[in-house]
């Protein structure tokens, strides 16, 4: 067999790639929609690891394109230091990080690096775009321009309408006409659509279409059931979350509730229709 380059990706889920905020809270859908940069890494040429934290790593888990992935401990960075890579992707903003990213022994590296002067993030070639607007919520509001356009541009690549890849995939057929997936993370809950008007779409849907409601995931290591609900559905309506991400990788058909976050943010997928609340441009949320 030929040799592969290996590629180390670093995105444990600690910040959102193109928010300035760092906090405990793992962002879930944001390392999962993160899987659409592996298109640029395809198994027949690359290795690709994975440094993600353990409440992420089940999304991960049985990604026929991650070769290993690899969660976030005390020894990580010493392991990592003594590994070479042909490439190391930093999608991670945390100083700490960008420090580690920046040793690892490589032949490239993209996206954040350290400002060993500053003692701060600062970009690689590619990524200065992506600085930016991560830097300036302002700027990224009014760039107009895709989540999934900006990553691949922090790796000297173009995005060609590429979805995420999903690691599990339900092969059993949908159950339910219409999914409610009215839950959102602790880390954004402005993104949650009013409960009483989730109430009044299914008393307006249910005469004519068997409905399912969002159940609660209490484990994330149960995410599977998560993904499995999703898939158990024809159409899904959601805010602007996990299961969103979830249904582009199943290709299942989407309604998306957009208000604090923009929707151009998100690649004009084929499945998927964006509502947009009004004023939401100017006013957010």
């Amino acid at each position: 067999m030929a040799s592969r380059d290996k590629v180390l990706i670093i995105k444990t889920g600690y910040s959102e790639t193109l928010d300035p905020e760092t906090s405990g809270n793992v962002s879930l859908g944001d390392v999962l929609r993160s899987t659409v940069l592996l298109h640029a890494f395809p198994p027949g040429t690359h290795q690709v690891v994975w440094l993600v934290d353990a409440d992420a790593a089940p999304l991960l888990r049985d990604n026929p394109w991650i070769q290993r992935v690899m969660t976030v401990n005390t020894f990580t960075p010493f392991q990592l230091m003594r590994e070479p890579f042909s490439a190391v992707i930093n999608l991670e903003k945390d100083p700490g990080i960008c420090a580690m990213a920046d040793s690892v022994p490589a032949e490239r590296h993209y996206g954040f690096a350290f400002d060993t002067a500053a003692g701060r993030p600062t970009a690689h070639q590619y990524a200065g775009n992506a600085l930016a607007l991560a830097q300036d919520r302002e700027t990224r509001q009014k760039a107009g321009r895709s989540w999934e356009d900006v990553l691949f541009e922090m790796v000297g690549a173009r995005y060609g309408g590429e979805r995420l890849i999903l690691g599990h995939v339900p092969d059993g057929a949908a159950v339910h006409d219409i999914g409610l997936n009215y839950r959102v993370g602790t880390k954004f809950p402005l993104k949650a659509w009013p409960a009483d008007h989730w109430t009044r779409l299914h008393n307006v849907l249910a005469p004519a279409y068997s409905i399912s409601w969002q159940p609660a995931v209490d484990d994330v290591a149960h995410i599977e059931n998560y993904i499995d609900w999703v898939a158990s559905c024809r159409l899904l309506v959601t805010n602007d979350s996990l299961g969103l991400h979830i249904a582009i990788g199943l290709g299942r058909p989407v309604v998306a509730l957009f208000g604090p976050t923009p929707a151009d943010a998100l690649a004009d997928y084929p499945n998927v229709k964006k509502l947009v609340a009004p004023g939401s441009d100017t006013c957010p949320p």
